[in-house]
């Protein structure tokens, strides 16, 4: 059992993982936080003039003795495409709905923060990086917003809520399934 009670980070039974954890690329398989931030960056050299959003949003799955939390990272080329990458962690059951949305928040503030730091290091700081959190005006989470996009706004990034929020609630949310 890992960190806050964390299962599995998606990576083979035993293996030491790169910092950040294993990110897989439906079209290039598994790949490290550096490696994923190579593909990203790869994609904005080949239209460099477009404008683009980094975006960070997780979901998670309650099953019977577990959750299921994807975390998935889109670089959206606005308006012609985007490439995503996800990230899965099996945890232990949490007690509440607020728990799961806090634990889903902070998986993708952990994420942003290190491709910002690693923006930061290469001079790319005009990529700002977005966070799409699963909660939204209907439904159980409606209560939570003003804490939650306080969260992530005063962490320094962008917040976006359902139905805006489609990194996490149907890029992560897809995977969350399998």
């Amino acid at each position: 059992m890992g960190r806050n009670g964390a299962l599995s980070n998606g990576g083979p039974e035993g293996e030491s993982l790169p910092e950040g954890g294993v990110f897989i690329s439906p079209s290039r398989g598994p790949l490290s936080l550096e490696g994923m931030f190579e593909e990203i960056m790869a994609f904005v050299a080949q239209a460099p003039v477009e404008r683009y959003t980094l975006i960070v949003g997780s979901d998670s799955q309650a099953r019977e003795k577990e959750i299921s939390f994807v975390t998935a990272v889109v670089i959206h080329r606005v308006g012609k495409g985007a490439r995503y990458f996800y990230q899965r962690q099996i945890h232990r059951p949490l007690q509440s709905l607020r728990q799961k949305i806090l634990y889903e928040t902070s998986l993708s503030l952990g994420v942003a923060a290190r491709l910002a730091a690693r923006l930061a290091v290469d001079g790319r700081t005009q990529l700002a990086v977005e966070i799409h959190l699963d909660v939204g005006q209907n439904g159980e989470t409606r209560g939570l917003i003003r804490d939650i996009v306080g969260m992530v706004t005063g962490s320094g990034f962008g917040a976006k809520i359902k139905p805006e929020a489609y990194g996490a609630s149907k890029v992560a949310d897809k995977y969350t399934k399998s």
